[in-house]
């Protein structure tokens, strides 16, 4: 559930208070925020992966099904797990808004604002349509 304005507006100014109290404190959250245990989780789950692949192949080498396929499952999901923190990942120099839904870029704003138009001008056409037939 996004924050109200006023919730916005009051983390907002709780967060200067907190910056112009303790810089170095609040330096040092900023830090180790969600980019740091993104970037981490991608490289364990690359590390999953690769557990996978030696899994895979010595399954492979073995002639045991079971131990190649649990090799698949594990690179399936480490790969899960890779993308989905690589995609939740902020840019660098971009903060994360607290609580916030990430606001569309400009972009995205018109396809969504234009996909909404044409769903207006749709139902206005079906309306009138079913008004004139009537």
């Amino acid at each position: 559930m996004p924050l109200s304005e006023h919730e916005q507006r009051m983390l907002e100014q709780m967060e200067r208070a907190l910056y112009a109290e303790d810089p170095k404190f609040a330096t040092a959250l900023e830090g180790s925020g969600l980019r740091t245990y993104t970037r981490r989780r991608v490289y364990q789950a690359v590390a999953g992966f690769l557990v996978g692949i030696a899994l895979l192949m010595a399954g492979m080498v073995a002639q045991q099904v079971w131990l190649s396929v649990v090799g698949f499952l594990v690179m399936l999901g480490c790969a899960v797990l890779a993308v989905t923190g690589w995609r939740k990942a902020p840019k660098p120099g971009e903060q994360p808004a607290a609580g916030a839904a990430p606001q569309p870029t400009g972009r995205q704003q018109r396809q969504k604002r234009s996909m909404m138009d044409r769903i207006d001008e749709r139902w206005q056409r079906r309306r009138d349509e079913q008004q004139g037939g009537q």
